[in-house]
């Protein structure tokens, strides 16, 4: 009955989504995972039972997203792209405060994370109640 509920509900949401007002906001992502074989990869050591092994595949993908809601103010963005143990990325966000945060990283297992981080300006349009109402 929970499956039937919640595939009604769903079905409710796509066909309303589109007539929800968004002022304007604007979103987007994307990810890309590259799946190769199994790797065998022994674990701990031997304890009398054998060894331990485990099976996985080499950590691969790339993902980012955008979000800009001018109404709000929330700005944003992502990018990130990992090949095995080596991560670099970068996001930035526009602060309450009139800056625009920047920062660029980069990890792996030898030398750790590592992050570049600078601000910028951008404009902010002061937000005013109208008269007579209080926020």
């Amino acid at each position: 009955m929970f499956s039937k509920v919640l595939c009604f509900v769903s079905v409710i949401a796509a066909v309303f989504g589109n007539y929800i007002p968004s002022h304007g906001a604007e979103s987007e992502a994307r990810l890309i995972k590259y799946d190769g074989h199994p790797e065998v990869v022994p674990v701990g050591g031997y304890h009398g039972h054998g060894h331990q092994i485990d099976y996985h595949t080499h950590p691969k993908y790339e993902f980012d997203y955008k979000v800009v809601d001018h109404h709000t103010g929330d700005i944003k963005s992502q990018q990130e792209h990992r090949d095995g143990d080596v991560v670099r990325g970068a996001y930035a966000l526009h602060q309450p405060n009139g800056l625009e945060r920047i920062v660029n990283y980069y990890s792996d297992d030898h030398s750790g994370f590592h992050a570049d981080v600078k601000y910028g300006t951008h404009h902010v349009v002061p937000h005013h109640a109208p008269h007579g109402h209080y926020l």
